[in-house]
């Protein structure tokens, strides 16, 4: 069952998989191709996994793991 915390560790192996900027879809798509099992046995967080891994981004943004977003209200997410 997955929880809101491992999804942090989701976002950074998406990303460390690519080994380049994603966009939230490329993202969201590695994170359900992965896991989908989990996401699909963690309750309520099978609705709100796609909002939660927004939150999850910007706690790794607040913690220097993803780079700033520096201004821009759009774009890709990348590792620091």
């Amino acid at each position: 069952m997955a929880t809101k915390a491992e999804l942090e560790n989701w976002i950074v192996d998406a990303l460390g998989d690519a080994g380049r900027e994603l966009s939230i879809v490329d993202v969201a798509r590695h994170v359900w191709e992965h896991h989908e099992v989990e996401l699909r046995a963690s309750g309520d967080l099978f609705y709100t996994w796609q909002y939660d891994l927004r939150w999850a981004a910007q706690n790794l943004r607040n913690d220097g793991v993803l780079a700033s977003k520096e201004g821009r209200r759009s774009g890709g997410w990348r590792l620091r």
